[in-house]
């Protein structure tokens, strides 16, 4: 196994001394705050002792098999409120009706796991009722912006030839919008249903929740050819666990602590673009 190590800002004193805890063979340098450990021991309670080392010193940490490859992959699956983009959309919607602390505090315990997700996205919607619907262009103008390393991450990713989906608990608009501008290949969200220019408070259709996400991701997997093992999913909410459950790599991102725990790799400090690092 080898032990990645990353921030955004990393000091070799504290890289030796990790890498003396796991008796790493040899340290490589990747780039400035980038290392690897090589031929390191990972027994469970070193991990948990390593990685509480490593948040405490805020770098990023990653047991791996060495010789993995990206292209050992075939498809990416990306959440995209608070994962793909910095916000949640629903709560930024919501600002523009006064409502964001209120949304704001559903959204929360939803990606928390305390709050079922369809319940939670059936009483956040219902509280938008009315609300013009140019208010969603308001906020993919003014507010929707990509996570760090979203561009140079998807740019290696399709390099590598892996195809892209985007499933999210969030909206059409949203997700239609940014496909586009990546070149994505898949997208599945909710769509909210609009009628003479305002909002309903509804949504029509399915409900993409945990069990809705899963079965995309298992569904894209088969006509793809392939298994979900075969899948690199990242998300940041316990309704992304179903997902990262049955893929070959599982990503946190910026996520919970429900979610960190459950997931294979976690990214606290760095951008999107850190798992690139994993395959270096």
């Amino acid at each position: 196994m080898n032990l990645i190590l990353q921030g955004l800002a990393t000091d070799r004193p504290s890289i030796d001394r990790i890498a003396a805890l796991v008796q790493a063979q040899r340290i490589a340098s990747l780039s400035a705050n980038a290392w690897r450990c090589e031929d390191v021991i990972c027994a469970p309670a070193l991990k948990a002792e390593v990685e509480a080392i490593c948040l405490e010193a805020q770098i990023d940490c990653c047991f791996v098999e060495s010789g993995r490859v990206l292209s050992d992959f075939k498809l990416l699956v990306m959440d995209m409120d608070s994962t793909l983009i910095t916000i949640e959309c629903i709560d930024e919607i919501a600002d523009m009706q006064g409502l964001k602390p209120q949304v704001a505090e559903i959204t929360e315990a939803a990606m928390r796991g305390e709050i079922e997700f369809r319940e939670s996205l059936t009483r956040r919607v219902s509280l938008l009722k009315g609300l013009d619907a140019s208010a969603l262009q308001r906020v993919y103008d003014e507010r929707l912006r990509l996570s760090p390393g979203a561009e140079p991450m998807l740019a290696a990713i399709q390099a590598a030839g892996l195809k892209t989906l985007l499933v999210s608990g969030g909206f059409t608009f949203f997700t239609d919008r940014i496909k586009d501008r990546l070149g994505l290949d898949y997208t599945h969200s909710n769509c909210l249903e609009i009628a003479d220019g305002k909002l309903t408070g509804r949504v029509v259709g399915v409900i993409v929740d945990a069990d809705e996400k899963k079965h995309t991701v298992e569904r894209v997997c088969a006509e793809l050819g392939i298994t979900p093992k075969q899948a690199i999913v990242m998300g940041d909410g316990a309704n992304d666990l179903k997902m990262m459950g049955i893929a070959g790599l599982s990503v946190a991102f910026r996520a919970k602590p429900i979610v960190r725990a459950q997931a294979d790799v976690a990214l606290n400090f760095v951008g999107l673009d850190g798992i690139l690092t994993l395959f270096a």
